[in-house]
């Protein structure tokens, strides 16, 4: 449960308990008794199952995959696949791989239906990314319609692990994620996934390869300059 689950709906119970003495009837108390329940539900945090194995990247959030597309950004070509939250999944964000914060920006904007396209570029948002196992991701919390604040509990220079919490999005919402274009998609549009759990892309074994390589060159050629 994560702890607004526990601010809002406990708060509630003192508003039914004070609802139900001020009126000496059960009646009125029970809209904020069922508002209390949806809180207590809606902030879950189930525990999941991370995938093990190199070059896996997981979803950072539940939801119904809305969108996967080849985009043009200043780095060159990138693949994107964007996840709709619902007001009924989990809405905590999880590591989509293991590695370090390289940017965590902040962006403020509209909060237009996380189902609308646009809302990838105009909704407040905040655009993570994390360089591990040699390649980048970046993931996208996007504000939807109902959605009014973004958590994000890491800054820059600090390292994640694939599947850790890493924050929340309250109410319905989106996360695009941001892939190499040479990663093998793993999903398609229509399909659901959960946070940490669902592998939606893998790097291919030879670019693994080649980072493994370049890698492994610099302490050739340091052995090559030491004297025998």
């Amino acid at each position: 449960m994560v702890r607004d689950g526990y601010i809002y709906g406990l708060s509630l119970l003192v508003v039914a308990a004070l609802v139900r003495w001020a009126t000496i009837s059960w009646l009125w108390a029970i809209p904020p008794m069922l508002l209390a329940a949806f809180f207590l539900w809606f902030f879950r945090d189930p525990e999941r199952n991370i995938p093990a194995g190199v070059g896996l990247i997981v979803s950072p959030g539940d939801g119904l995959v809305t969108e996967t597309v080849t985009i043009s950004t200043p780095d060159g070509s990138r693949q994107r696949v964007s996840i709709f939250l619902s007001v009924f999944d989990v809405h905590v964000n999880r590591s989509p791989i293991s590695g370090v914060l390289t940017a965590v920006r902040y962006q403020k904007g509209l909060y237009l239906n996380a189902m609308n396209p646009s809302s990838a570029d105009r909704n407040e948002q905040n655009i993570v990314t994390i360089r591990g196992e040699g390649f980048e991701v970046t993931f996208k919390q996007i504000a939807g319609l109902l959605a009014r604040r973004i958590v994000f509990n890491f800054s820059e220079g600090e390292r994640v692990q694939r599947g850790q919490r890493v924050g929340l999005i309250k109410f319905g919402s989106r996360v695009d994620v941001i892939l190499p274009a040479e990663a093998l998609l793993q999903v398609r549009m229509g399909d659901r996934v959960q946070g940490g759990a669902s592998v939606i892309a893998a790097m291919p074994e030879a670019a693994l390869a080649v980072v493994e390589t370049a890698a492994a060159e610099p302490a050739a050629i340091l052995a090559e300059e030491v004297p025998a």
